[in-house]
């Protein structure tokens, strides 16, 4: 990734928020396409900070997909639970109306 680490604290005050958040991206089982990485870029344009649903029984295929997903959209991952990856990417001309950062207070 091209991003520094996060910090504990921001890493925490980003899973509260996230806490409440729906997913807004679904990778179904047809895994990270093209169609899924330019959705998922486009959302963290504007919210910063989302919720990734992975389909699969297989742990680490969802593993790997998250991995690949967060690496091609120049992400960090904040938080993985179960099918559940928390996803973030600074966007400094983020709209405050949209950015789940700037609307939740972090």
């Amino acid at each position: 990734m091209n991003a520094s680490p996060l910090a504990a604290r921001d890493r925490k005050r980003m899973r509260q928020i996230a806490h409440h958040l729906d997913p807004v991206i679904l990778v179904g089982d047809a895994g990270v396409t093209d169609s899924v990485i330019a959705e998922t870029t486009r959302a963290l344009l504007d919210h910063e900070l989302i919720k990734v649903r992975i389909a699969g029984e297989d742990r680490t295929a969802r593993q790997a997909g998250t991995e690949r997903l967060a690496e091609a959209c120049g992400a960090q991952i904040v938080q993985t639970i179960g099918k559940v990856v928390v996803l973030y990417r600074r966007n400094p001309d983020a709209k405050p109306k949209l950015s789940n950062l700037s609307r939740f207070g972090a």
